[in-house]
């Protein structure tokens, strides 16, 4: 218990850290007291402050809870279709949620609610489906894996139909095919942030159903619990998450993959202690690789999802070919 504690202590404080300097950083350079000042003083005239409350703030924002809603969502997945290798941009869930993203655009519906809802529909139906499918063929961990890639690849190739057909849909959302935070806005991240964390915590009161569901369909259903409910329910929190930060974060990967199974070694797969852990994990990692995007290559800027999948690469490379005996993980 004492190294959680450590380790929770070193996230938490990497996470205020990388947070501060999400602020500070920029063409136009802040300082501490000049976020103490905006934040609490009511200063809020000054050019400075307009750029803390109105830009470097909801994207510092927009960063903790997407790395938390994707890595809590991965970490439901993953323990729901008992997989780890599982995760909602391995899957196919965040490419769903990308075509319901731009078939709204298309449409001209770019309202935050109505990006956001369609977004956690269109990745709650990919979930589900996917689950259904898994249970009724009875496939393998590796056939859920390629079975979702393939989803994945299809319903990409829908967005991409739609973007050759309405090119406008495309330059409103190049960056958000990629992942980044650089176009947020507080309109559109707060009706995310409400689902995000409405769902984060109905997760974290979920995390003894979630342990019991993780020992298996007989033993679930011995101590009474309605299983394909209960995994239902589960997946549509995972889906609302990943849905929900997609809508404003774009197409981040390996979030919901790295983070899980990197805390998991640190604090076991008691979901209690897991999920929480995970969530501040997540947010440290995206702000951190949203800081990287914006120091590597200064003055210019990269987007965040193209450092997440720099690192995302090979580590799930890693988790794919780590047990050399070549049984499942």
């Amino acid at each position: 218990m004492t190294d959680i504690r450590i380790f929770v202590l070193i996230l938490s404080a990497v996470l205020v850290g990388s947070a501060v300097l999400s602020i500070c950083i920029g063409t136009v350079k802040i300082t501490p007291q000049q976020i103490l000042r905006a934040l609490f003083s009511g200063e809020r005239d000054t050019p400075e402050a307009r750029i803390i409350l109105y830009s470097r703030l909801p994207r510092t924002v927009a960063c903790i809870l997407a790395g938390a809603g994707l890595a809590v969502s991965g970490a439901i997945i993953q323990a729901v279709l008992a997989n780890r290798l599982a995760s909602p941009g391995i899957i196919g869930v965040n490419a769903g949620a990308g075509l319901a993203v731009n078939i709204c655009i298309a449409a001209g519906a770019v309202s935050g609610w109505m990006i956001a809802g369609m977004s956690f529909l269109s990745a709650m139906v990919t979930v589900l489906l996917l689950a259904f499918a898994a249970e009724k063929t009875m496939a393998g961990k590796i056939t859920v894996i390629l079975g979702g890639v393939a989803v994945s690849s299809f319903f990409t190739a829908i967005s991409e139909a739609i973007v050759s057909v309405d090119p406008d849909v495309g330059l409103m959302s190049s960056d958000f095919r990629i992942g980044g935070f650089s176009a947020v806005s507080s309109q559109r991240l707060l009706p995310a942030g409400i689902l995000i964390a409405s769902a984060l915590l109905f997760a974290f009161l979920m995390s003894n159903e979630l342990d019991v569901i993780t020992l298996g369909d007989d033993t679930a259903s011995g101590v009474g619990m309605n299983v394909r409910r209960m995994r239902s329910i589960l997946l549509i929190t995972a889906a609302c998450l990943s849905g929900a930060s997609v809508s404003f974060a774009g197409l981040l990967g390996f979030v919901g993959l790295v983070v899980p199974s990197a805390v998991r070694k640190f604090t076991g797969s008691e979901g209690r202690i897991m999920l929480p852990v995970t969530a501040v994990a997540g947010g440290c990692f995206v702000t951190v690789c949203d800081v990287l995007s914006r120091i590597i290559f200064r003055p210019h800027e990269v987007p965040a999802g193209i450092i997440i999948s720099f690192i995302g690469g090979p580590v799930f490379l890693f988790l794919l070919f780590r047990d050399r005996k070549g049984q499942e993980i």
